[in-house]
């Protein structure tokens, strides 16, 4: 049973990062890149049919501006606008941006991080290492929990 269709359903509050939503993408070529597509791909689809609340912040539609793949660009943003909530960074996120830089994020990854948090959001996923690894030391100074995509659906199963 997946974590969609359990009989205590739980409504979450999703923040995926731009390595996650990008990883939908990557070749398949190792069996970890997979299991995170497929796992990212689900998580999408229960954020797709409103069983699960999507938020995305104008610090990922800046990030996903950038990549230079035209397609993966477009489809990414396209999926954005099927998100639940964007949040804008205003002097808040900024201010707790910077709080988290001191604890050694970088500057796009505190933003990401203060932006989930702003919404409040239950679980920000990532597929970047150095980041999972920083959030883990400093979980007790984030207010929402981080994990990669495919190790979360794993432990709520």
């Amino acid at each position: 049973m997946d974590k969609g269709d359990q009989a205590d359903f739980h409504f979450w509050k999703i923040y995926l990062d731009t390595c996650c939503l990008s990883r939908v993408f990557d070749p398949p070529t190792q069996v970890r890149v997979r299991r995170e597509a497929e796992a990212t791909s689900q998580i999408l689809t229960y954020c797709f049919s409103s069983r699960w609340h999507w938020i995305v912040s104008d610090v990922l539609l800046d990030e996903v501006d950038q990549n230079s793949n035209l397609g993966v660009r477009f489809q990414i943003k396209s999926w954005m606008t099927l998100a639940h909530q964007t949040v804008s960074v205003g002097a808040n996120e900024n201010k707790r941006g910077m709080q988290l830089e001191t604890l050694g994020f970088k500057r796009r990854d505190a933003l990401h991080l203060a932006c989930a948090e702003s919404a409040e959001a239950d679980i920000f996923l990532t597929t970047d290492d150095r980041l999972l690894r920083r959030a883990k030391r400093y979980q007790m100074q984030l207010h929402t929990q981080v994990e990669n995509p495919y190790i979360w659906l794993q432990l709520e199963d």
